[in-house]
């Protein structure tokens, strides 16, 4: 019998049904046979509500994974962890690390893992796991670790820094994805794709050996893109012959509409409480711990 991947998306910046809570973030709940995993949390206003809305129990997750350490996928985390039976938590080293973010005023603000969330993992600090590395998360869904940079049009998205001065320029190592085996193709799931969309996808094929994308899903931080960035984004992955394709959270509004206009057929919703299902198939991925 093959085992099902159910992929419901807790938090996002859009809602629209009834009950459901938008907010500016991403959280998605992945049920792959009899194994959960909450890939990211928002930012913490919205997860529980939004959980329980769709009857999904929070408490039942068996591993927790962290696309990067900002506040908008972190900071659900106290609350996940409050309630929780023991459970791996999934993140980069980096992701632990200060993270700001400069304002058009040349100000800073803090954007890395709120203090409520930062304290709770520390007291759970025993279930942390430091994946630099492709690492599993569960038998089916891989966490990339660390995306190698290739491209030359693609950035982190933005002003990020590691110090309150905007010194130090934060290179977003921290910044990670998890994909699974369907029997149609790999599936992608993206936080913020600091490291690239393109950089992403390419990474994952070289980890499967070329195997072909069948969907992705979340964000590709593209709201400050310029027109070749995205022009080339776009035109990367038409390549890539993608069958589905459901940009949130950070890719931006105007990058949003680009897409569904570029890939007529391809585009997906992916607002609060869109769910998805796929046939999983074992993989078997290269350098993956």
């Amino acid at each position: 019998m093959t085992e099902k991947v159910r992929i419901t998306v807790l938090v996002e910046n859009t809602a629209e049904s009834p009950g459901l809570l938008a907010e500016h973030g991403l959280a998605y709940w992945i049920e792959a046979g009899s194994q959960r995993v909450l890939f990211d949390t928002g930012q913490g206003g919205a997860l529980a509500h939004n959980a329980y809305r769709l009857g999904i129990s929070l408490s039942r997750a068996d591993a927790i994974v962290l696309s990067h350490g900002h506040y908008d996928h972190a900071g659900g985390l106290a609350d996940v962890l409050c309630g929780n039976h023991p459970a791996a938590i999934y993140a980069h080293p980096a992701a632990l690390e200060p993270k700001f973010a400069r304002n058009k005023d040349g100000s800073s603000r803090e954007i890395g893992i709120p203090y409520a969330s930062a304290q709770a993992l520390e007291r759970h600090r025993d279930r942390l796991v430091l994946a630099e590395t492709p690492t599993r998360a569960s038998d089916g869904l891989i966490v990339t670790g660390a995306v190698p940079r290739v491209t030359e049009f693609e950035d982190t998205g933005g002003p990020f820094f590691l110090d309150a001065q905007c010194r130090t320029a934060d290179p977003l190592s921290d910044d990670q994805a998890i994909f699974f085996e369907s029997t149609r193709g790999l599936v992608v799931l993206l936080g913020c794709a600091h490291s690239g969309v393109i950089n992403t996808l390419r990474y994952v094929r070289q980890l499967t050996a070329g195997r072909p994308i069948h969907a992705v899903l979340g964000g590709m931080h593209l709201l400050n893109a310029s027109a070749e960035r995205l022009d080339r984004t776009i035109g990367e992955l038409r390549g890539m012959r993608i069958d589905r394709l459901g940009p949130a959270h950070c890719t931006g509004r105007a990058a949003t509409a680009a897409l569904w206009s570029a890939l007529p057929g391809r585009c997906i919703p992916c607002h609060v409480g869109t769910q998805l299902e796929f046939d999983l198939f074992t993989l078997s991925a290269t350098g993956v711990s």
